[in-house]
């Protein structure tokens, strides 16, 4: 999880950037322009967000001081001083932070103060192995530090060239113990047992196994050679079951990610699996799946075993694994509605989705409205019409195991691709994307829409029953939203009109004024709204009776009232317009 960089002032912005590509960190300011630190830093801390913050320590601490728990699970937090010369470690010294401070200060040529005994005299902590290492039991740690300091040597059994690596004495007649290994053998008194994440789960199994079985088979399996599951690395599998439900709440369980092969490179290992299935091979094309996918890891360790309706094999590398660098994931496309286009208006998940994928896709206009969140993205810009094309390329990079946004004005979907999405998910024949591209996880960010930002900026139109017709007849004919506006007049609806008007379709717009001029008073409010979250946002409350069709073009909304709508000017002049629910009549109810 990227590192937040937590700016509070404009000063801080400068080192703020240098620090980035230190750590690959994201920047989220405080104050103006951005979020309340109130609300920000607890709502990182509690992600589990490593958090940099270039501002006085006591600042950190006051924010964060009423969400401390544990110690074990809490993120690494630093304070650096705004000249860059300080960095401080607060919190998650031995899960992070001393580490991260002293990259920091190796590259800035700053003083990390780091006060925990350990990193004070050794560069790592021993309850801080590197990634790729578990320490079955952190309470070891303490007696076998107390006796490092007091002159104690270490019995390293096993391959673990971190611990000569930190500057810790190592010698065989050392005695403090230390073994390294995937077993689960009983553990000596006093022993520091590390376990390499050196093993992979290579799985199969047919479509629609339930996740227990896939779980209890890997248990299984791992228990007849007495393997630990702290050193597993990953679980494997074959593209064709990138989105078996089962095995992404398996590899969650076992809190590893889920890595997919081709089959291509599952065959890449058929002269070397043990137990090859000749009906595997006619329906995958591969004579194994779990042998194979588990020989990604170098040697084969366990081959397979069998439940009714999954297989399991264990692979082991000579050294623990970067799952990243082994296949690749199922791959996942965010659909995501940024509001409006301003930063107050979008939701926290939808900002969440806009960081964590590295490929943004979409029409340029609205990849304009999130530049300031751009930085280490790559943009897909494409035309206005070419949504298909649009929504085609978006699945196809998330099929190569991407995370992928795309990115709609308002909700992705309120007219926009959200059911695009799984329109060509579910198309078959010369309109279906690949195969892979089928197989990606799909999630749907919702956004304020154009008719609740008109709203919201206008009063409270749409306080009672509502509908929303677009007046473009590019996609949809022109008897169609002519019925629509008819039955939203007729209905009493408060009725949102979407593309109320281009430069070469303006009679649509004339017609749905006509409509609802047979069923409504001319001093029915309506609401014209321009350019929403934008620097020339324009919002104008009017009537019916006045209402301007050729002040309105593909930017604006247009929100007529119900015949309950009201509209009335406040004291410092200006028009809102609301539609009561009805409360008046739960208030004052009949004798």
């Amino acid at each position: 999880m990227k590192p937040a960089i937590i700016i509070f002032a404009a000063v801080g912005k400068g080192l703020a950037e240098r620090l980035v590509p230190i750590i690959d960190g994201e920047i989220f300011t405080c104050g103006i322009g951005g979020e309340d630190g109130k609300t920000l830093l607890p709502r990182l801390f509690g992600e589990g967000r490593p958090i940099v913050g270039i501002c006085a320590a006591g600042i950190l601490i006051r924010l964060l001081a009423p969400h401390l728990s544990d110690k074990q699970t809490e993120p690494p937090v630093l304070a650096i001083s705004q000249d860059g010369l300080h960095i401080v470690p607060l919190l998650g010294g031995h899960h992070g932070a001393n580490a991260l401070a002293k990259k920091l200060s190796d590259a800035l040529g700053a003083t990390a103060a780091i006060t925990t005994a350990s990193e004070s005299k050794f560069t790592r902590a021993l309850d801080e192995p590197p990634d790729g290492w578990t320490l079955a039991d952190p309470r070891t740690t303490k007696p076998a530090m107390l006796a490092l300091l007091a002159g104690g040597k270490l019995l390293v059994e096993g391959h673990a060239p971190w611990i000569v690596e930190a500057g810790y004495p190592v010698s065989f007649s050392g005695g403090i113990k230390v073994r390294i290994s995937e077993s689960t053998e009983a553990r000596s008194e006093r022993e520091l047992l590390y376990h390499p994440r050196t093993l992979i789960a290579g799985i199969g199994a047919e479509r629609g196994v339930g996740t227990d079985e896939v779980i209890k088979l890997i248990e299984e399996t791992l228990a007849s050679q007495k393997l630990s599951r702290a050193s597993l690395a990953a679980l494997a599998s074959v593209d064709l079951k990138a989105d078996e439900r089962a095995f992404h709440e398996a590899a969650q369980h076992f809190g590893v990610p889920l890595r997919i092969f081709s089959v291509a490179e599952l065959n890449q290992e058929r002269y070397r699996v043990v137990t090859p299935s000749e009906i595997v091979e006619a329906e995958t094309g591969t004579p194994s799946v779990a042998e194979a996918a588990a020989l990604k890891a170098g040697s084969l360790l366990v081959p397979k075993h069998k439940s009714a309706r999954a297989t399991c094999a264990i692979g082991k590398a000579a050294q623990p694994v970067d799952p990243m660098r082994l296949g690749r994931s199922q791959g996942v496309l965010h659909v995501v509605g940024v509001g409006p286009g301003d930063q107050p208006s979008r939701t926290v998940s939808a900002v969440t989705a806009l960081t964590r994928s590295g490929e943004w896709v979409g029409y340029g206009l609205y990849l304009d409205l999130v530049t300031d969140l751009a930085a280490d993205k790559q943009l897909h810009r494409f035309a206005l019409g070419d949504e298909e094309a649009r929504v085609r390329h978006a699945l196809e990079l998330a099929s190569t195991g991407k995370e992928v946004a795309l990115i709609c004005s308002g909700d992705a979907q309120i007219y926009a691709m959200g059911a695009l999405v799984f329109e060509l998910l579910a198309a078959r024949g010369e309109r279906a994307v690949g195969d892979n591209a089928r197989r990606v996880e799909v999630e749907l960010h919702p956004g304020i829409s154009a008719f609740q930002a008109a709203s919201a900026a206008s009063g409270a139109l749409i306080g009672h029953d509502f509908c929303c017709v677009s007046l473009s007849d590019l996609l949809t004919p022109r008897e169609d939203i002519l019925k629509r506006l008819t039955g939203g007049a007729a209905a009493d609806f408060v009725t949102a009109l979407y593309n109320p008007r281009s430069e070469k379709r303006t009679d649509l717009l004339d017609e749905a004024v006509s409509i609802f001029g047979r069923y409504r008073q001319p001093d029915t409010p309506v609401v014209v709204a321009a350019s929403l979250g934008r620097p020339d946002e324009k919002v104008t409350v009017t009537t019916l009776g006045a209402f301007d069709a050729t002040t309105v073009d593909m930017l604006t909304i247009v929100l007529i009232g119900s015949s309950a709508s009201r509209a009335f000017k406040r004291g410092d002049g200006h028009v809102v317009a609301y539609t009561p629910r009805g409360y008046a009549r739960k208030a004052t109810p009949d004798a």
